[in-house]
């Protein structure tokens, strides 16, 4: 059976593939989510951070390390040495966010709607003791401002004054989303989900440049695991919302007041009329 990818077709009985990134732009703005997955017409892309991947690449390999076997000295000092990198056959495919609705994936069929839901997973931390799991997402930020902001979990909250931007919404709900699907794939997972964020200094740094071979640069980072409390209690609905959207509407909804996109569109539409 051919896959069920890109555009919605209705003929094809396969489950259809939605991303997390995918749900993250349904509940953004449904019309342009609306348009991606009925008519392809995509946003515009951002360029990709190769320095974040490379990051994410290189924390990986520290946690493989000791994957299966105890806790990294950064789990240890941040008072996790109960946990450890969890080892699974598939721990290195559930990482792939391209490939999300292939064999061995990080994904899961929902019976009710027959999406095919998933993404690229981070990493997988593990209770010794108890067995339960925890998703862990690597993050990398460089704060240039005068002052860092601490990093712990005002950092990912959602600001006080709520009509400030939420910049970190989109993270949170990153890790709601994959302690659902780790669920439904059969794991015990616990509501504590584990930020690895690395931040890039600057401020009393004197350069990046290697004396002894100027054709080296270093740069150094803090780092720091940061919990957070996740619930998955929206993602369900969220599905059901997807299939309506693509199985039922025929017309392209309202865009949402804040989506820039759609505030774009009709500055376009008021200029040229």
């Amino acid at each position: 059976m051919a896959r069920h990818q890109g555009k919605y077709k209705p003929d094809n009985p396969a489950p259809y593939e939605l991303s997390r990134s995918a749900i993250e732009k349904m509940v953004r703005c449904e019309a342009c989510f609306w348009l991606e997955k009925l008519k392809g017409v995509k946003t515009p892309g951002l360029p990709g951070f190769n320095l974040n991947t490379n990051t994410d690449t290189l924390l990986k390999k520290d946690f493989d390390a000791v994957r299966g076997k105890g806790p990294h000295p950064l789990m240890a000092a941040a008072g996790l040495s109960h946990l450890r990198p969890f080892w699974h056959e598939d721990i290195g495919k559930w990482a792939e966010s391209m490939h999300f609705g292939a064999e061995g994936r990080f994904h899961f069929d929902h019976p009710e709607t027959n999406i095919r839901f998933g993404g690229g997973l981070d990493d997988v931390w593990e209770n010794i003791e108890t067995g339960e799991l925890h998703i862990v997402d690597y993050k990398s930020t460089a704060q240039l401002g005068q002052e860092s902001k601490p990093l712990d979990e005002s950092f990912i909250a959602a600001p006080e004054d709520a009509s400030e931007p939420d910049y970190k919404i989109s993270y949170r709900r990153q890790m709601d989303m994959y302690q659902w699907i780790a669920r439904h794939l059969g794991f015990t997972v616990s509501d504590t989900g584990y930020f690895v964020y690395v931040d890039g200094q600057h401020r009393e740094e004197s350069g990046m440049l290697d004396d002894e071979n100027p054709q080296q640069a270093w740069m150094r980072f803090n780092v720091s695991v940061i919990p957070y409390e996740g619930n998955d209690s929206w993602v369900e609905d969220a599905l059901r919302r997807a299939k309506y959207l693509v199985s039922e509407v025929n017309e392209c909804p309202e865009h949402a007041p804040d989506c820039e996109h759609g505030q774009y569109l009709a500055n376009v539409l008021e200029v040229m009329s």
